[in-house]
C-alpha cells in the first residue's frame, strides 16, 4: 500500500484553460469575441457554478453580453441573458445578485433579456415578408420587457406619462410596496440603466 495517502498536486491554469473558463459562461453572435469585462463576469458565474450550491442551476445558464455603466459616479453592471433563460435566472436571481455584488465590490447588478426589436414594416418589406411582426419584437413590447426586467422581483402595479412644458415625457412607474426595502436602494440605477438602453427618462415610486 502506498506511504503518500491521498496528494494533490496544483498546477497553474495554462493560458488556454484559463482562456476556456473566462468564455465558458458567455455565448456570443458567430465572430464576436467576449471583452475583457464580459470575461469576468463569465469567470464569476463559473466560479459560482463550481463552488456554490447555485451549481445545478447555473449549469444549463449562459450569458449574451455585459455592459458597465455609470450611475451618480458609481458604476453599476447590466448582465443580458438570452430570452428563453430569462425564467430559469429569475428563479435563482435575488441569490445570484447578492453573490455577484459581493464579488463585485458592492456594485449593483442587473439582469436584462436580450430583445430584439424588429423595424416596422413598410410598404416595400410587407411585400418581401410575408411573416406579421411578431407583438414581442416591436419598440413598444421590449421597451415594457426592459422595465419588467429591471424591477424583478417587484412587480410594476401602475404606470404613468407626464408630458413636461419642453414636450419631453417623464414615464411613473409604481412598484408593488411589499418589495420596497429590497429594491429602494437601486432605484437610481434602474433610471440610468433605462434611459441608457432605451432614451426614455423614468422614475420609480412606491405608492402609499
Amino acid at each position: 500500500q502506498s506511504t503518500w495517502g491521498d496528494v494533490y498536486f496544483l498546477f497553474p491554469l495554462s493560458p488556454s484553460l484559463k482562456m476556456y473558463s473566462a468564455r465558458a459562461k458567455i455565448v456570443k453572435p458567430p465572430g464576436e469575441k467576449p471583452d475583457e469585462f464580459e470575461s469576468s463576469i463569465s469567470q464569476a458565474l463559473l466560479e459560482l457554478e463550481m463552488n456554490s450550491d447555485l451549481k445545478a442551476q447555473l449549469r444549463e445558464l449562459y450569458i449574451s453580453a455585459a455592459k458597465e455603466i455609470d450611475v451618480a459616479g458609481k458604476k453599476a453592471i447590466m448582465i443580458f441573458v438570452p430570452v428563453p433563460q430569462l425564467r430559469s435566472y429569475q428563479k435563482i436571481q435575488t441569490r445570484l445578485v447578492r453573490e455577484l455584488e459581493k464579488k463585485f465590490s458592492g456594485k449593483h447588478v442587473v439582469f436584462i433579456a436580450q430583445r430584439r426589436i424588429l423595424p416596422k414594416p413598410t410598404r416595400k418589406t410587407r411585400q418581401k415578408n410575408k411573416q406579421k411582426r411578431p407583438r414581442s419584437r416591436t419598440l413598444t413590447s421590449v421597451h415594457e420587457g426592459i422595465l419588467e426586467d429591471l424591477c424583478f422581483p417587484s412587480e410594476i402595479v401602475g404606470k404613468r406619462i407626464r408630458i413636461k412644458l419642453d414636450g419631453s415625457r417623464l414615464i411613473k412607474i409604481h412598484l408593488e410596496k411589499t418589495q420596497q426595502t429590497n429594491i429602494e436602494h437601486k432605484l437610481d440605477t434602474f433610471t440610468a440603466v433605462y434611459k441608457k438602453l432605451t432614451g426614455k427618462d423614468v422614475v420609480f415610486e412606491f405608492p402609499e
